[in-house]
């Protein structure tokens, strides 16, 4: 499941560096990509929490138009709720984070095949292959329709 690690370390990408299929899965260079992309994904969410919670300061909550504080309590609702959703993502991106260090990003938690360059491009997160994930979103739709 985990690389060996080789002995030479990068610590700088060359410009323009996207992950390759003709290179050794999850070399270093590719899990310094990644990390870097988990990081500034990270750093974007972390800007845009603060954001919103400089926003709320701001916000007028003594609003006398019934209507229109209804509209500004449904707003920060709704950007709460997203708030509350990137916070669930910074933790998957801190457990992707983590399997880099340890030598395990990149692989399926389940089978121990490589997860692919592809499917960590759009989904740098992900922690199955996609077949996995496709069994088991299979059962999860089995066993909702059971219900």
């Amino acid at each position: 499941m985990a690389r060996t690690a080789t002995n030479k370390k990068v610590t700088k990408l060359p410009d323009g560096y996207k992950p390759s299929a003709k290179e050794e899965y999850m070399c270093d260079e590719q899990q310094l990509y990644f990390k870097e992309k988990l990081l500034k994904w990270r750093q974007e969410l972390l800007d845009e929490s603060r954001e919103t919670l400089e926003h709320l300061k701001e916000e007028n909550w003594h609003e006398a138009d019934i209507a229109d504080r209804a509209s500004i309590e449904t707003e920060a609702g709704i950007e709460l709720r997203t708030r509350n959703r990137y916070l669930k993502l910074i933790a998957k991106i801190d457990a992707a984070l983590r399997r880099i260090e340890i030598g395990e990003y990149g692989y399926c938690e389940e089978t121990g095949e490589p997860i692919g360059l592809k499917r960590l491009e759009a989904r740098p997160i992900a922690t199955l292959s996609i077949e996995a994930q496709e069994r088991h979103e299979r059962m999860e739709k089995q066993y909702s329709d059971d219900e």
